[in-house]
């Protein structure tokens, strides 16, 4: 179901002076939602296509869950560019992880300050196969 809603909210998304400088790991530190919005929860959001297919690799799982999340966000009004918090559950988590999480981040949300994120190393999903998920809370009118 599609909601017509006529404007997207922007977030404002900032890094408070006296905390360091979360950019290159893909995040901000705070997330304001404008006035006048609503708050929407996305369920978590895995690498699996609409058919069911889990996408192959790390990477790849990211861009389609980072896919789904624009779509559940889009259903509501909203895009990425409304997302102000989202968690992320890597399994398997690294460095090398990390850096591809920023980098999926930086073509996902363009440049730009990120969402407020949590990432939460994990051992398994719900999936087997499966190794990122990640949950978002959305503003949109309303």
């Amino acid at each position: 179901m599609n909601l017509p809603i006529p404007q997207l909210p922007t977030p404002v998304l900032i890094n408070p002076e006296g905390l360091y400088d979360p950019a290159p790991n893909g995040y901000s530190h705070v997330g304001l939602a404008p006035i006048g919005t609503r708050l929407v929860f996305i369920a978590g959001q895995g690498g699996e296509d609409a058919a069911g297919a889990l996408a192959d690799g790390f990477r790849a799982q990211v861009r389609q869950a980072l896919d789904n999340l624009r779509t559940a966000a889009r259903s509501v009004g909203g895009d990425l560019g409304s997302v102000v918090k989202q968690t992320v559950l890597i399994v398997d988590h690294s460095e090398a992880r990390l850096h591809v999480l920023g980098e999926e981040f930086e073509r996902a949300y363009g440049p730009g300050p990120k969402p407020t994120c949590t990432l939460i190393p994990v051992p398994r999903l719900a999936l087997d196969g499966m190794l990122f998920e990640v949950e978002a809370v959305v503003a949109v009118n309303g």
